[in-house]
């Protein structure tokens, strides 16, 4: 892709979500998530190819869909109450209207199907981009209309863990293990929004650390199916050693960074006395740990058999930046220690 095209492109991704993240006026925020939405496309539909064509409409069709169903909702809220502010939403029916809408746009459970479709034909970039960058602005909207009714958010949340797990016990192709990966823990962190809007930032901020370590990890692998990551010892073996504690991080095994995020949501889910989504939230989390551990197998445990292909071929140096799959994936294993300071600003 031409380099300035690229440029202007990603500058309206930018663009959007800082948009949205400004904006108390819902127009102005939909305004934000349909640059988001445009600017992505060409993104993904740049190598032309049938699947990310599809991956790109079927992207384009749901996000057109939640934007309607937003700007409905806003215009219903209007018509009710008189105000476009975000912040002054009271009206329950918006409010669920709104919830649902977002939910669509991040992937939620029961509202979740695109997801693991539209990644598994991207390429490992525009992925990353589409895990990370564009769960930013619809979040941002999610944690300033929280629901009335707190049971919608646990049911949502509860939802998505259950079907993040079961999900991805199946799969073989990486891309949509990590979708499914992604929609387990927007569940986690749906959870405990509304009791501590600071917990799920710095749960989405692990999130993105973990996501984005183990999209780094496949890429520098060129890896995305499970056979390719089982062979991947032979071409980057410092590398392969790496990924499973990236991978288990991701499931939330302490003493790795991803068991930070679990730990205090548990605990903040017990403080209010929800003993009984705690539990289903962990035994969801059970389920995640299985594929991560399967792929952590793979990697580690298989050896391919000793033949040309098996054996450790002559290779070119890498070619690809290593130096930001190095500094996230320091951060991805060995932040834990920090969980007292960031207790601490998170009760300031």
């Amino acid at each position: 892709m031409n380099p300035y095209i690229l440029a202007t492109l990603l500058f309206g991704l930018g663009l959007g979500t800082t948009i949205t993240f400004a904006s108390s006026h819902w127009l102005l925020a939909w305004m934000g998530l349909e640059m988001n939405t445009l600017a992505i496309i060409p993104l993904m539909a740049q190598h032309h190819h049938p699947r990310a064509v599809e991956a790109a409409t079927k992207y384009f069709l749901t996000q057109a869909t939640g934007a309607a169903m937003l700007l409905f909702a806003s215009t219903t809220n209007a018509w009710m109450t008189g105000q476009w502010d975000i912040q002054q939403m009271s009206h329950p029916l918006p409010i669920t209207l709104i919830t649902l809408a977002l939910a669509l746009k991040v992937g939620l459970a029961p509202v979740h199907a695109w997801l693991p479709e539209v990644l598994q034909g991207l390429d490992l970039t525009t992925g990353l981009i589409l895990s990370t960058w564009q769960k930013l602005a619809p979040f941002a909207l999610l944690m300033q209309t929280q629901p009335l009714n707190s049971s919608l958010l646990i049911a949502l949340g509860l939802a998505s863990t259950l079907v993040g797990g079961w999900g991805g016990l199946n799969q073989t192709q990486l891309r949509k293990i990590l979708a499914y990966s992604s929609i387990a823990h927007l569940g986690w962190m749906l959870l405990v929004m509304q009791f501590s809007p600071s917990l799920t930032l710095l749960s989405l901020l692990t999130y993105f650390l973990m996501t984005f370590s183990t999209f780094l990890v496949f890429k520098l692998n060129n890896s995305t199916t499970l056979n390719a990551l089982s062979t991947s010892w032979a071409k980057a073996p410092a590398l392969t050693a790496l990924a499973p504690l990236i991978l288990l991080s991701l499931g939330g095994l302490p003493p790795l960074t991803g068991f930070m995020p679990k730990w205090l949501i548990l605990q903040e889910l017990a403080k209010q006395d929800l003993a009984l989504t705690a539990t289903l939230a962990a035994l969801a989390a059970l389920l995640s740990l299985y594929f991560y551990l399967r792929l952590s197998y793979a990697m580690t445990l298989t050896m391919s058999p000793n033949n040309a292909t098996g054996t450790t071929p002559w290779r070119f140096p890498p070619s690809q930046l290593t130096l930001p799959a190095a500094v996230s994936a320091t951060a991805t294993l060995l932040l834990l220690p920090l969980t007292p300071a960031t207790m601490a600003l998170l009760t300031i």
